[in-house]
């Protein structure tokens, strides 16, 4: 039986609308058209517009102002988590430096969740890592396993907060993680990782996971940033040109 809800038609409006704003066709602080018009280009009725708008700027997308028209707003800087996960689903419009910010948030975040698992729930993380001595050395399945891990150690951390943070990018998270354990130096990176974190947890030691977990997050973070330089360095040489 299949139980998948179809999305609404304000959901597929709000998405057609964060399109045209990413590719440039609605530019930050510029004006939407005029609700009848923009309903007419999107043929739609005015009150599936009207719930989309209203979602778009809960997001801060855009800024609603009564008797006036609809402005984009500069989502970056007056967005919020939603902008993040949406932009985050669109690999396409993904900024340049995108992936680096994010993975000094990871930085930030990861050891803290990884401290506050193993201290209110060390038999959880040991449950979580045990199944790393399992893993088949292929870029994919250590990919879904690194998501497996950072969400449980978000639940097992008592913050949920943090799963929402991660939950935002789950789309972005796979396909990323699948190019960056393409390298053999990243998988053994993290698998010693999950082996230290699984013993941080044996002993009971937040201190030492929180310290791991810190230490892994610089590594990779180094690490993409020299698939990074070493892409682009091979994109010249092939084209003549950078992206």
């Amino acid at each position: 039986m299949n139980w998948t809800i179809p999305p609404k038609p304000a959901e597929i409006t709000e998405e057609r609308i964060i399109d045209a704003i990413l590719e440039g066709h609605f530019p930050v602080s510029s004006r939407l058209p005029a609700e009848r018009e923009l309903a007419i280009q999107l043929g739609i009725t005015r009150p599936t517009l009207r719930e989309a708008l209203q979602r778009l700027a809960c997001d801060g997308w855009i800024e609603i102002r009564h008797g006036r028209p609809t402005r984009v707003r500069d989502y970056w800087h007056e967005g919020s988590l939603g902008v993040l996960s949406a932009i985050a689903r669109r690999t396409q419009h993904i900024p340049e430096n995108f992936i680096p910010n994010l993975l000094q948030v990871r930085i930030l975040l990861a050891p803290e969740y990884a401290r506050l698992a193993v201290e209110r729930d060390a038999e959880q993380v040991i449950i979580i890592t045990a199944a790393s001595a399992l893993l088949e050395d292929s870029a994919e399945v250590y990919a879904g396993f690194d998501w497996r891990l950072h969400h449980g150690l978000t639940v097992a951390s008592g913050n949920p907060v943090f799963t929402l943070i991660l939950n935002g990018f789950r789309e972005l998270y796979l396909p990323m993680a699948s190019i960056y354990f393409q390298t053999r130096e990243a998988r053994l990176t993290s698998l010693a990782f999950y082996h230290g974190l699984e013993q941080a947890a044996y002993q009971k030691d937040p201190g030492n996971a929180e310290e791991i977990t810190r230490d892994v997050m610089l590594k990779s973070f180094r690490m993409w940033k020299l698939m990074e330089r070493d892409s682009i360095r091979k994109q010249v040489e092939e084209t003549g040109t950078m992206r």
